[in-house]
């Protein structure tokens, strides 16, 4: 497969994956790789995304370390050899 998007899927959402750690995807922004990402994960998607077809509030994206909610969120613009880092937010007392 030629270069694309590394995309990092943490313990808690590779069992949507296949148990997969890293999937590598091809598209020009952050839509588009979660797009072709949920298309062959449909599971991941019902995680990843409210009916609305915005990011659920509880999983947090980052693009190179840096969280797509102070860059152009889903529309952040993405190259091959970028990181895409899906990171489910915690909870705890």
């Amino acid at each position: 497969m030629s270069e694309g998007v590394k995309i990092l899927i943490p313990t808690a959402l590779r069992p949507q994956v296949e148990d997969q750690e890293t999937i590598a995807a091809t598209g020009s922004s952050v839509r588009e790789v979660l797009g072709s990402l949920t298309s062959r994960y449909p599971e991941l998607g019902k995680r990843l995304f409210s009916e609305q077809q915005e990011i659920n509030r509880f999983i947090n994206v980052y693009v190179n370390d840096e969280d797509i909610r102070f860059l152009e969120d889903l529309d952040t613009a993405l190259k091959p050899g970028d990181e895409l880092s899906l990171v489910p937010a915690i909870a705890g007392g």
